[in-house]
């Protein structure tokens, strides 16, 4: 199987028919296999029997349903660990970054990089519906003192919710995360890098949700992740 599209999911039984639905019409015309998998993260309402009653319908897809939260970060390991595609790419419920943009990490992985990001921050990069002005900047902050914090230098955009590595990487770098919530991201990014593996961010063409989940006190305890992704790495935590 060449690719696997994990989707974390909490609460989102308004917003993820019509993503599945989306997702389904690009991949089912692909000259390749593929599956589609829905990670429950302990939603309240009714995701899961959303998701199986689409399933019906849509092809490759399936639920993994947890009955208690684990964290944004937590459930994107699972799925992508629990993934049998080649090339594994975690996206986002609202679909902020439609699945087609995977068509652009392709000639990437050809060239040898094991991880490849969607990037809003890249020349050729394209935004609709335009955050508000503190959002974008306390964003541009954030990857400021993320580049400077964890060393991430060169990468302009830690956050964007469409990432892929091949299923080598996954295996090697998630078993080592330890961040389940906000900062997952980054983790992932400064384990992978230390591993040797080769990062590469292509522009994508992103769509703002302004219901987006993400408030100023996520982005404190972003920080506060971050600082504990240094320390684990000042005390060699990650192998």
């Amino acid at each position: 199987m060449k690719l696997s599209v994990v989707i974390p999911a909490y609460n989102e039984e308004r917003r993820l028919p019509n993503t599945l639905k989306e997702v389904d019409k690009y991949l089912r015309d692909r000259p390749y296999e593929y599956e589609i998998l829905v990670v429950n993260d302990g939603s309240k309402d009714g995701t899961a029997e959303t998701v199986k009653k689409l399933a019906l319908e849509i092809k490759n897809l399936r639920l993994i349903d947890n009955k208690a939260n684990k964290g944004k970060g937590g459930v994107v390991r699972q799925g992508m660990l629990e993934a049998r595609g080649e090339i594994r790419l975690f996206m986002d419920a609202d679909n902020s970054t439609s699945v087609s943009q995977v068509e652009k990490m392709w000639s990437e992985f050809e060239k040898g990089f094991s991880l490849v990001i969607g990037s809003r921050d890249i020349k050729g990069a394209k935004t609709e519906v335009a955050q508000p002005f503190y959002r974008v900047l306390l964003g541009d902050i954030f990857n400021l003192v993320v580049q400077f914090i964890l060393g991430l230098w060169g990468i302009f955009d830690t956050q964007c919710g469409f990432k892929a590595m091949t299923a080598e990487a996954a295996q090697k770098i998630l078993p080592q995360c330890r961040i389940d919530r906000w900062a997952f991201d980054p983790e992932i990014l400064v384990i992978g890098r230390k591993m040797g593996y080769k990062i590469k961010e292509v522009p994508v063409h992103w769509v703002n949700d302004p219901e987006s989940k993400v408030k100023f006190k996520g982005m404190v305890r972003m920080l506060r992740e971050i600082l504990e992704i240094r320390w684990n790495l000042i005390t060699h935590k990650y192998i």
